[in-house]
This record gives structure tokens, C-alpha cells and sequence, in this order.
């Protein structure tokens, strides 16, 4: 697929999506500067959210469950005024869109209701559907019906609700990524337990169509490096100027320092993995002659000698033209044509 300007999949470069998210803490200018720290960090996409609190959880909900659980359980204030404050304006699109294509990175974002998904529209080159609504057909459905690419966060999904979803987006034509991600926030190195890279195969086998991707909240980027040699061609990583930092997408984002780490490391990933055919690499050509052994003759010998297990020795280095060892059925009971010295190499000119 491709997104803005760069193509996106199988044979081409992973494509990085900095998820700035919260990060922001409410600042434009601080929210223009993560998007110019991302790019010069290597990132291709720097993604926001779009969502109205009202419009996304409900107070009373999260409250009626009688206490905030798993990531939400260190919030000093409500769910419901995490979320208030965490909001990003809607008035900043523009400068945030303009600040992306400043830096030549992708600008996008995760809409969370269908008046987003509309008001974004003009705005991105592609979409991002979050885990949390992966069943909410209508949202992706709506979505898709926009005709960009569309990037789905599969967390806390079962397979039939990742192939809903899926069934869904494809049946509009377009594009589209499937990230294995795993929606535990806290920032734990259990999580590592639960983040299963295999699924990507099982992915890659039912969803053919799809670009593989990772969507991750780990520290680190050993997952990220386990997903690319898995296939995977986009990944999206939190991203922070500080991770100690106040606010819920904080403690778990890279910094640019180590999310520079992360793309040079999964670059010689790429260059490592190569193409899928078994050759002599270039750079191996002379080894070829250094480590593999040709035959030699043992002693000398007159014109004339029938050629015997005893006359030949297998021996560093394997001269261009030697008869190597895996031939050696092609040599015995053969005819000298002319005299050999000790250690002269065994070529095919020398008998009949």
C-alpha cells in the first residue's frame, strides 16, 4: 500500500508510525516539537488522537466498576478527566498537519467517533483504527469507506473479531495493515509473556492481502526487531521527549534517543534478512577460495598413472579450476595425460 509518499509492505523499508497520542500534555508547541523530534529520530508518521471525552467513555461506567483497573489504577484523577484533559483540540489539525509536512513526515491520526473520522478526512493520507474499537463495525466501516489506507490495532481481540473487522475493511477495496498488538499499558517486562510475534504468522497466512504490523507498548525494541523478521512493515511505538513525565501515555514511549536506536537497529535487520535465494553472497567470493578445499596430488606422478584414493589429498585453498572434493568419483580410475609434481592442484586438463 501506499501512504503519502512512501510504499508500504512486504519488500520495502519498515514504516515507522511515532504514536505522540497524550503526549502532547495539552501544549501545542509541545505537540509541534514531538512531531520534529520524531522525524529526526527516523520516524515516518507522527499520529495523533481525535476524541471528545463524552464521546468516548462514559463517567458513570468507569465509575459504576468500583475502582480504576489495570494501567487506569495509577491515574490520580477520574477516567473520565484523564481522558477531558488528554483530548487534543481539534483547532490544532492544521498546524499539526503543516508542521508534518514541514519535517517530510506523514501526519495521521486515530479518529474515536464518526464526526472525527469526517473532520480528519482532509487532513490524512491513511487511518489508524485503535484496538479498543475493533468492534465497533460501524466506526470501521465508515472508515474504510473513505478510500485510504486503513491500519487495524488487533489487542484484546479474539480471531473472530480481528476477521469482522477485517471483512469489513476489505470489502471496501482498500489497502489495509493488521497489527498484532497487546493492550496490557503498565509497562511491566511480564508483558514480554503475552506479546506472541507468532500470531503475525497466522496473520500473514489468513489475510493475505494484508501489510503485517506491530502496534507495541513495550519498553525497548526487541519486539519490534522479532515482528520485522517476522515480516512486519509497520510499526507504531509511543513517542516522548520524557519518560518520566507526568500523564498515561508517558511512562511506556520511546524518547528520541532510543527510538533512533530503534530504527537504525531495525534497518540492519532489513539488510540482514535479504532476499529468500541461497547463493554465494559477493562479499563471500574470496572465501570460496580461501576456506574450501581442492584436491591435490599426494606425490608426484608419470603420464600415465590410473588415478587412486591415495594419489589425491583434499587441501586448502580451492584454486579457481580445481576439481573439488564433492567430484572426487570423477577423478579415480581416470588417466594422467602428463607428468604432476607434489601438490600440483588437480584439474580436468591434466586426465582422460
Amino acid at each position: 500500500m501506499r501512504i503519502g509518499i512512501r510504499n508500504v509492505g512486504e519488500n520495502q523499508p519498515t514504516y515507522f508510525i511515532a504514536d505522540i497520542a497524550a503526549n502532547h500534555d495539552g501544549v501545542l508547541a509541545k505537540a509541534l516539537e514531538l512531531i520534529t523530534l520524531a522525524a529526526d529520530a527516523g520516524a515516518d508518521a507522527a499520529k495523533f488522537q481525535h476524541f471528545r471525552a463524552d464521546h468516548i467513555v462514559s463517567d458513570k461506567g468507569f465509575r459504576e466498576l468500583g475502582g480504576q483497573q489495570s494501567h487506569q489504577s495509577s491515574w490520580s484523577q477520574s477516567v473520565y478527566e484523564v481522558y477531558k484533559q488528554a483530548s487534543l483540540p481539534w483547532e490544532w489539525t492544521q498546524p499539526l498537519a503543516d508542521r508534518a509536512a514541514e519535517v517530510g513526515i506523514d501526519f495521521f491520526t486515530s479518529p474515536y467517533d464518526i464526526e472525527a473520522i469526517d473532520f480528519v478526512d482532509p487532513f490524512v493520507p491513511a487511518y489508524k483504527i485503535g484496538s479498543g474499537d475493533i468492534t465497533w463495525l460501524e466506526a470501521i466501516d465508515h472508515i474504510a469507506s473513505k478510500g485510504k489506507p486503513v491500519i487495524l490495532a488487533t489487542g484484546a481481540a479474539s480471531i473472530e473479531e480481528v476477521d469482522n473487522a477485517v471483512a469489513v475493511i476489505a470489502a471496501h477495496g482498500v489497502p489495509y495493515s493488521v497489527m498484532q498488538c497487546n493492550t496490557n499499558y503498565t509497562g511491566v517486562e511480564e508483558n514480554m509473556n503475552h506479546i506472541h510475534l507468532n500470531v503475525l504468522n497466522t496473520y500473514r497466512e489468513r489475510y493475505p492481502d494484508a501489510v503485517l504490523g506491530l502496534s507495541d507498548h513495550t519498553h525497548g525494541d526487541v519486539t519490534v526487531l522479532g515482528a520485522v523478521a517476522l515480516g512486519a512493515r509497520v510499526v507504531e511505538k509511543h513517542f516522548t521527549d520524557d519518560v518520566t513525565q507526568d500523564g498515561p501515555d508517558h511512562h511506556f514511549s520511546m524518547t528520541p534517543e532510543t527510538w533512533r536506536s530503534m530504527v537504525d537497529r531495525t534497518r540492519q535487520m532489513e539488510a540482514a534478512m535479504g532476499h529468500h535465494e541461497k547463493v554465494v553472497a559477493d562479499n563471500e567470493r574470496e572465501t570460496v577460495v580461501i576456506q574450501r578445499r581442492g584436491l591435490r596430488f599426494a606425490a608426484g606422478l608419470p603420464a600415465g598413472t590410473v588415478l587412486a584414493p591415495e594419489h589425491l589429498v583434499a587441501l586448502r585453498p580451492a584454486t579457481p579450476g580445481s576439481v573439488t572434493p564433492d567430484y572426487l568419483d570423477e577423478v579415480l580410475g581416470k588417466t594422467l595425460t602428463q607428468s604432476v609434481e607434489f601438490h600440483d592442484v588437480v584439474t580436468r586438463e591434466v586426465f582422460v
